[in-house]
């Protein structure tokens, strides 16, 4: 079983959410919740502490009786599960529990130990809230969404327990699971913070990179489907900008291609001194979309980057409010549960992806263009043309969803708009910036599925599969199943989502 300590990796994450791997904590980690728990019971007694004897937000200003303080974190509970709109996957909600479950073991938030205990139960027994994706601005964290997930852990609302929705008292009856212990502030610190746009953010950043690493298998195949020149991915070239995604983009590239035998050194061709043609028959340099790849997926490259050290750094925070230091006997009223951090970092890998989709579809383009290519048919037929349409068809849809990414790629992180009585007077959106992510994410998938069926015919028709790369061969080959011999017309739905479902894994 894994340990869940204070530092949670991007493996270890995505183990335990992917693959469902079980958590169990330290009993050293635990004895130290109780610590916190403790010191905030009896340093609260006779202070004012926002959120145990205070109401919420601009009712702060109100004091809560001792008598009514059990009362206020249910109500603070109940009265947020207000979501809408649709149910978020069950991944994004184990990824938004596991996120909680590790800022609350910063033990900075003063909770009782049985939070802990409940929260692990429902991830080991794979028990998930019905958690809607619309509610939360992001900016006193993910309020709304993460208040249905604490409505399940007071035993209360609605769960999915072995892909059913069925009541929380009904399975937690069943598996012999008992609800948390309210006591000081478990409510608050429950939905206090930004989970749910953290556990969406990293499950985006796992699908992005996948994504990229596709980008640059179909930029390689196409640089060896119309046997361009190699010197647009050297070392030399690329190592002179002084940027590291570039340089990686360019290495991939060259890695890919190492063993290909249709790629064209420069210096054979154009270097000779023999070449006394006044019009070239073949391209001096190619395309943007074929030559300016480093270029383009390098910057993409480096967002991820920064994305993932944004990201895991939000994981590993206590991004709560108040902070309960019991180490230094204090208690730190803040905003860490503001999601600014979360939401820049999801406006720029979803231009990132945006840009990735865009790069895909102009490749697809060259690709179906038989004037641009010089090699291929229109629209890659291998069939009879006028009579017969080919990928025609597949490019109105690709065209269509680069488009709709497009649009998608406006930024979420200044579309602040205040509420909560203009307490909460600027916020991130940061979760409806995570969630756009994840569709734009879904959209690159489709448009690189287009790209791929349409490589891969054309690949079959030219008839050079022997002297492709190895790599390249291995990818060809891997959709021998997957994707048929595109003569005759026929609906190719099924292949694009067959092809999509394939490369998302």
């Amino acid at each position: 079983m894994k340990k869940v300590w204070e530092e949670l990796s991007l493996k270890e994450f995505q183990t335990i959410v992917k693959d469902k791997k079980s958590v169990k904590i330290d009993e050293e980690l635990m004895s130290k919740l109780g610590e916190n728990y403790l010191f905030l019971s009896t340093f609260c007694e006779d202070k004012i502490i926002y959120g145990v004897n205070t109401g919420f937000g601009p009712m702060a200003q109100y004091r809560i009786s001792n008598s009514d303080r059990v009362q206020l974190q249910y109500n603070l509970i109940r009265s947020h599960s207000s979501g809408s709109g649709d149910l978020l996957p069950v991944e994004f909600i184990r990824a938004a529990m596991l996120a909680r479950l590790n800022s609350l073991l910063k033990c900075k938030s003063g909770v009782h130990i049985s939070v802990i205990e409940t929260l692990c139960e429902l991830l080991n027994k794979e028990i998930y809230p019905v958690v809607f994706e619309h509610g939360g601005v992001g900016a006193s964290g993910d309020l709304v969404q993460l208040s249905h997930i604490a409505l399940v852990l007071i035993g209360e609302g609605e769960v999915i327990y072995k892909g059913e929705r069925r009541t929380t008292l009904e399975v937690f009856q069943n598996e012999k699971i008992h609800p948390i212990e309210i006591k000081l502030r478990e409510g608050l610190a429950l939905i206090n913070g930004t989970s749910v746009m953290t556990g969406i953010g990293l499950i985006n950043l796992d699908r992005a990179q996948n994504l990229l690493r596709w980008s640059v298998n179909c930029s390689s195949l196409i640089n060896e489907l119309v046997g361009a020149y190699d010197d647009h991915f050297s070392e030399e070239l690329n190592s002179v900008k002084l940027h590291a995604g570039q340089s990686e983009i360019a290495r991939m590239i060259r890695d890919h291609l190492a063993d290909s035998q249709l790629t064209k050194k420069r210096h054979e061709h154009l270097y000779t001194g023999k070449v006394n043609e006044m019009f070239f028959q073949e391209k001096v340099q190619e395309f943007y979309s074929l030559r300016c790849v480093p270029q383009i997926l390098g910057p993409v490259y480096d967002t991820f980057i920064e994305t993932e050290k944004v990201l895991i750094n939000e994981l590993n925070s206590a991004n709560d409010n108040p902070i309960i230091d019991h180490e230094k006997q204090q208690v730190f009223h803040g905003g860490n549960f503001h999601g600014d951090y979360i939401a820049l970092e999801m406006d720029k890998m979803r231009l990132a992806v945006t840009k990735t989709s865009m790069l895909a579809e102009r490749q697809l383009n060259f690709l179906l263009n038989s004037r641009l290519n010089d090699v291929l048919p229109p629209f890659v037929n291998r069939k009879t043309l006028g009579l017969n349409f080919g990928l025609q068809g597949t490019q109105y849809t690709a065209t269509s969803t680069t488009a709709e990414n497009q649009m998608l790629s406006n930024s979420m992180y200044v579309h602040s708009i205040p509420c909560n009585n203009e307490n909460q007077d600027i916020v991130s959106m940061g979760t409806n910036a995570a969630l756009l992510t994840n569709k734009t994410i879904e959209n690159t998938f489709e448009v690189i599925s287009v790209e791929l069926i349409t490589i891969v015919q054309a690949v079959r028709h030219l008839k050079i599969n022997k002297f492709l790369s190895q790599k390249s061969q291995q990818i060809i080959s891997s959709f021998d199943e997957i994707i048929p011999d595109i003569l005759e017309d026929k609906p190719l739905y099924p292949i694009i989502e067959k092809v999509k479902n394939a490369i998302k894994k």
